[in-house]
C-alpha cells in the first residue's frame, strides 16, 4: 500500500469509527470527495447540507444538487442570512469566523433533530497553511474535518477523485464570493451579485480559474498565467472591457501574478 492509499484508508477508518455524519457540502472538489467516501462507507447514515446565500453562486448551487444526485447522497439545501450581521458585512479579517457561526449553528440544528452524531467540513491538510478564522468556529461547535485528520492535501484529493470517477476531481477552487473584497471594504448584496456576474461571464468565454478582486471602482482581474496570452487577444480583450463596464466598473486592470488563492489575505498579515 502507498502512502496515498495509507490516507484513503485511514480517511475511511476515520469516517467508519464517525457512524453518522453530516456534510458541510458546496459541490467543490473536497467536499464532494468527503461526500463519496462517506457515502460508501456510511451508507444512508451521511446527510449533505449546502448553505445558500448571496455569497454562494446561484450556479454552484445547481451544480452541487446534481453531484451529490450522482452520488446517490441524501442533500438538502439551506438558507443563510449572514449579510445580517454587521461582523461579518463590515468585513474585518475575521470575516470567516461570523459566517461560519451562522453555519454551523443551522447545522447543529439539523444535526440534532437529525438524530446525527457528527458535522463535518471538507477542509483538508494545506488549509492549515492559511489565515482560516473559520476554524476556530469549527472547533467551537465541535466540527470534525475528516480530510484533514488524514492528512489529505489539495492534490491527493484531486488525484484520488480522479482515479473514483469523480467529475469534481479537476474543478477550479471554489471560494465564498466575500472573499474578492479586501478587508474593511463593506460587502453588500448589489457588489457581491456584480462580482457573481463578472466571474460567471469570464467563465463563459472560456477561462476556467479567474478570481474578480473587487477594488471598486477597480477589477483586478486574476486568471491563470498561461491565460495572459488569450485575455490579451484584442477580441477577448474588448469583450472583458465592455461586459465589465457594463456591471459598473470603471477600470479594468489584469493581475500579472496571476490567480492564487487567498490573494487578498496579503493585507491582513
Amino acid at each position: 500500500m502507498n502512502k496515498l492509499e495509507e490516507k484513503l484508508a485511514n480517511l475511511k477508518k476515520i469516517l467508519n469509527e464517525m457512524g453518522s455524519i453530516l456534510i458541510a457540502y458546496s459541490g467543490g472538489v473536497d467536499s464532494s470527495f468527503l461526500l463519496k467516501v462517506a457515502k460508501e462507507v456510511l451508507g444512508d447514515n451521511v446527510l449533505a447540507v449546502t448553505a445558500c446565500s448571496e455569497t454562494y453562486p446561484a450556479e454552484e448551487v445547481e451544480e452541487a444538487k446534481k453531484i451529490a444526485q450522482e452520488i446517490g447522497a441524501k442533500h438538502i439545501i439551506i438558507k443563510t442570512e449572514e449579510l445580517k450581521n454587521p461582523k461579518f458585512s463590515d468585513n474585518p479579517p475575521e470575516r470567516c469566523y461570523y459566517c461560519k457561526i451562522e453555519l454551523f449553528s443551522k447545522l447543529k440544528e439539523i444535526a440534532q433533530k437529525e438524530k446525527i452524531k457528527f458535522i463535518a467540513d471538507g477542509s483538508n491538510y494545506d488549509d492549515l497553511r492559511d489565515f482560516r478564522p473559520g476554524m476556530k468556529a469549527a472547533n467551537e461547535f465541535g466540527v470534525r474535518s475528516p480530510l484533514k485528520e488524514a492528512k489529505l492535501t489539495k492534490q491527493d484529493i484531486r488525484h484520488l477523485s480522479k482515479k473514483i470517477g469523480l467529475k469534481t476531481w479537476d474543478k477550479p477552487q471554489l471560494a465564498c464570493l466575500a472573499s474578492r473584497f479586501p478587508p474593511y471594504t463593506k460587502i453588500n448584496a448589489e457588489d457581491l451579485n456584480r462580482i457573481a456576474m463578472a466571474e460567471k461571464f469570464l467563465r463563459d468565454i472560456g477561462f476556467k480559474q479567474v478570481r474578480v478582486r473587487h477594488h471598486y471602482p477597480i477589477a483586478r482581474l486574476e486568471f491563470s498565467p498561461e491565460d495572459f496570452a488569450i485575455i490579451l487577444n484584442s477580441q477577448k480583450r474588448e469583450l472583458i472591457i465592455k461586459k465589465l463596464k457594463e456591471l459598473g466598473y470603471l477600470y479594468i486592470t489584469l493581475d500579472l501574478e496571476g490567480y492564487r488563492a487567498g490573494s487578498l489575505n496579503k493585507l491582513i498579515k
